[in-house]
């Protein structure tokens, strides 16, 4: 049975149904205040290098290499243990604040978690 991670905005409404809410971008969202945000954790460390956002600046035409280079990223030891361990416990929501969440890494994200073995 796959894992319940949905991938979400971070702008959009809460939701009683989220489970664990979880911000995986590096840097904190414009107009979102910590208190509205209801976070249950911001995992800035398992979003992409820096130097890997920038290459990528949102370019779908580049998606796919994109997320094969944050898969690497992603498969270095204890980088998702965190999300794990939420898992375990709840469903989880990554949020971030891109807008075209198709081609956003809190999708990639998501796979690899739903690709994990049960926790």
């Amino acid at each position: 049975m796959p894992h319940d991670v949905r991938v979400g905005r971070i702008y959009d409404p809460v939701s009683t149904t989220e489970g664990s809410r979880v911000l995986v971008d590096r840097v904190w969202p414009r107009g979102v205040s910590k208190a509205a945000a209801q976070l249950d954790l911001w995992a800035k460390d398992v979003a992409p290098s820096t130097e890997l956002r920038v290459w990528y600046g949102h370019e779908p035409s580049r998606f796919e290499e994109f997320s094969g280079r944050y898969r690497a990223e992603l498969a270095q030891p204890d980088r998702v243990a965190a999300l794990t361990e939420l898992l375990r416990r709840a469903p989880l929501t990554l949020l971030t604040a891109t807008r075209d969440l198709d081609h956003s890494h809190a999708v990639v994200l998501a796979d690899v978690l739903r690709a994990r073995p049960a926790p």
